[in-house]
């Protein structure tokens, strides 16, 4: 049973659930406890657009009052949901008001079943407008990371990541359709999934930025990822197990020329290798041949997919910050000329299955280039600013959405900036418990603090506890 000073506050889900289900816990107080905190520690953060607070203590009633909770994963667990998905009775923000829809009439699938398996939904999280960019912050709020409150979360799952490093939330929801969930778990210490496509129903607009997004999860454990990815793929009761010995391709290739890993991102790499060699796996130094012209493609398919998602969401595009406003026009120009082209896509992911074909069965590479970029008001830079500095910093993440095969993201330790280093996780289609067994290995290994530094706060003292 959890003992924690702060009552529920920096439990894990999987704490939380099991006390609920037993009766140790109350739904309700778990709930209780985690309002109370948000209401003192949120705004230091701008992790949430919405807190449900008087919603979610209904939820959190009605969780007490089942039946079967003996049967419910996540029973009374508070989970954050990214604001560009369905809950009922909210609007779905998608990052700024100028992108805001209707108030939802019903649960998006993925928010159906988190709430059948228990889960109680207490905010929705920021975001990037339109999901655009590696950082979160428009005109009402900048989403700050809890490891450094000068630096951003990332993006564009940003705000549920800040939430979960600072224990306002144990875990939350985040789509990621070049990265969105993996690089705020490596801004944040965090393990960040996403899985494979076809995995998890996606039913966003435009065909989920034709088809690179998906539902993912960011947990402070590999056991809290592995229950909130079942649930959300509607599997049977999952239990992870030590994996056979894998042949482990390790490489810090960049698919971007531009953008190089830093030496701590290196050395992250390295080490996480190292401790799979010790846990029985064979290491290799092997890469995928990130073609060219997959970087070319790649990036007109960022452009095309936001202009495919604002016209099918009929946006006036002068509401918009100028930076989404050009992102969407240069989007305009390659789309009309045939520039994003999904035999393309077919193309690499053809070619990525031939190579873990070939002898691979897991790839390790950098989550991230280099350091979370300044928390600052990206929204009022330029284009050109924010497009140089995201794809700088975060180049690693994308081939695999452009795939659709599934990725991990765990921290590795701790960069000399005091931000967290992480590694990323890769493998073919159906492999996600395997990465995930991985990541366990590297969690047994080498244990990471669970939350930032000095969170989650006990009232009044600033200490730590749960970490």
């Amino acid at each position: 049973m959890w003992d924690g000073s702060g009552g529920w506050v920096g439990a894990t889900a999987k704490d939380i659930a099991r006390a609920v289900r037993r009766g140790d816990a109350s739904a309700t107080q778990v709930v209780a406890d985690h309002l109370d905190y948000i209401a003192e520690h949120e705004p230091t953060l701008g992790a949430f657009r919405l807190v449900r607070a008087a919603a979610a203590v209904a939820e959190a009633e009605a969780v007490d009052e089942q039946p079967d909770l003996a049967n419910l994963p996540l029973a009374g667990v508070p989970i954050a949901v990214k604001e560009n998905t369905a809950v009922a009775g909210l609007p779905t923000w998608c990052g700024s008001a100028a992108a805001r829809e209707a108030v939802a009439e019903e649960d998006h699938e993925v928010v159906r079943r988190l709430r059948g398996a228990g889960a109680v939904v207490v905010a929705t999280s920021r975001m990037p407008e339109l999901g655009l960019w590696g950082t979160t912050d428009d005109e009402t709020a900048v989403t700050r990371n809890p490891w450094r409150t000068d630096r951003t979360p990332g993006g564009s799952s940003g705000g549920a990541a800040a939430a979960v490093a600072a224990g306002l939330v144990p875990i939350a929801h985040g789509n990621d359709g070049l990265g969105s969930v993996r690089i705020p778990a490596a801004c944040c210490g965090l393990v960040g999934v996403k899985p494979g496509r076809g995995v998890v129903p996606v039913q966003m607009r435009a065909d989920g930025w034709l088809g690179l997004t998906e539902h993912g999860i960011l947990a402070t454990t590999v056991a809290d990822a592995t229950v909130g990815l079942s649930v959300l793929a509607g599997w049977a009761s999952v239990r992870l197990v030590q994996p056979d010995k894998l042949r482990i391709a390790v490489t810090t290739r960049s698919p971007s020329p531009t953008s190089p890993p830093d030496k701590p991102s290196r050395d992250a790499v390295a080490a996480a290798a190292r401790l799979l060699v010790t846990a029985g796996h064979d290491a290799v130094t092997a890469s995928p041949k990130y073609p060219t012209w997959l970087t070319f493609r790649g990036l007109a398919t960022w452009f095309g997919a936001a202009y495919h998602d604002a016209d099918e969401a009929g946006l006036d595009r002068s509401t918009l910050q100028p930076r989404s406003r050009r992102h969407i026009a240069i989007g305009e120009w390659v789309w009309k000329r045939g520039l994003v082209r999904e035999r393309d896509r077919t193309a690499w992911r053809s070619y990525a299955e031939g190579w873990f074909a070939d002898g691979h069965d897991v790839l390790i590479t950098p989550a991230l280039a280099t350091s979370p970029l300044p928390a600052i008001d990206w929204h009022t830079r330029s284009w050109r600013g924010n497009f140089m500095a995201n794809t700088r910093y975060a180049p690693y993440a994308a081939p695999w959405n452009i795939a659709g095969f599934p990725a991990v993201v765990v921290p590795m330790g701790v960069r000399p900036d005091g931000l967290p280093v992480a590694v990323q996780i890769v493998g073919p289609p159906g492999s996600e418990l395997t990465l995930l067994g991985v990541a366990g290995q590297l969690e047994q290994a080498s244990p990471w603090l669970r939350h930032a530094p000095g969170w989650p706060r006990v009232r009044g003292v600033g200490a730590t506890i749960g970490t």
